[in-house]
């Protein structure tokens, strides 16, 4: 569905059922160069155990119009406002990669609209290597064919998640190519790998959460490494972790794991 979010149509899958602000709602948020499929099985499943669920494609990416978000702080304002045209005064929020930094920033921004948080694979801080910055720029295919090295630690994925015999390197360069030429006014790689360098906060950030919050760390990770989230950890309110044998893309690497962190941890 669509919602106008800050004068702008924004797109939310729904997992197949019609948004009901009454119920008790799941906010998901994607990384740099992915958009709501990412988190296909997921949502589609808690959609059908009495959920909402709300899988944003971010401002600026494939179906959502408005302007991209420069910085993590400017991201999760756009998620209050999300929240906010969607008449929702609380929901529980679920990020990946550089969505989770935006979720954990909005967690501490407004602490009182956010039930539970999920972060996953996560990091504080979020560096990213001058190579990859640069490459962003000057050689977006390469950087992309880089950073799908490093995150991915399968080659096919269960069945439950893509498809029997899908080749997850492969889909994955796929879906980056159309996020990044969903925009061919901002380069999305660049805007959103500098955002994820540029936070420097994050454990200020988590100091500042009320909620309870789940960690969901892949163990073969190059991109996060669950070590860069120790910190996180140790200031989190009432904190839980989920190490998956995955690496950077937990979703369709591991999303049956996945799912079952999720569903042990997320409660009506």
């Amino acid at each position: 569905m669509y919602l106008q979010v800050n004068g702008h149509a924004t797109y939310c899958y729904t997992g197949g059922k019609t948004f009901d602000a009454a119920k008790p709602t799941i906010i998901f948020v994607h990384g740099v160069l992915n958009d709501h499929s990412v988190w296909i099985l997921q949502t589609r499943y808690l959609a059908n155990h009495g959920w909402n669920v709300l899988a944003v494609d971010l401002p600026g990416h494939c179906r959502s119009a408005g302007e991209p978000a420069t910085s993590v702080e400017e991201a999760a304002d756009f998620v209050i406002a999300l929240m906010d045209a969607a008449g929702l005064k609380q929901a529980a929020l679920v990020g990946h990669s550089f969505g989770s930094l935006v979720v954990l920033e909005t967690a501490a921004r407004a602490p009182e609209r956010v039930s539970q948080l999920v972060l996953v694979g996560t990091a504080a801080p979020m560096k990213v290597s001058k190579v990859l910055l640069d490459a962003s720029v000057n050689d977006p295919m390469k950087a992309l064919e880089l950073v799908n090295i490093f995150s991915r630690d399968t080659l096919a994925p269960p069945p439950s998640a893509l498809g029997p015999g899908t080749w997850v390197h492969g889909a994955s360069l796929a879906l980056g190519r159309r996020v990044l030429a969903s925009n061919p006014r901002v380069n999305l790689f660049y805007t959103g790998f500098k955002a994820c360098d540029s936070y420097t906060h994050g454990e200020e950030a988590m100091a500042l959460v009320t909620c309870p919050v789940l960690f969901i760390l892949g163990q073969e990770d190059q991109m996060t490494p669950p070590k860069a989230a120790q910190g996180l950890i140790q200031k989190a309110y009432q904190s839980k972790v989920v190490y998956l044998p995955s690496g950077h893309h937990q979703m369709n690497e591991t999303p049956e794991q996945m799912l079952t962190a999720l569903t042990g941890f997320l409660k009506v």
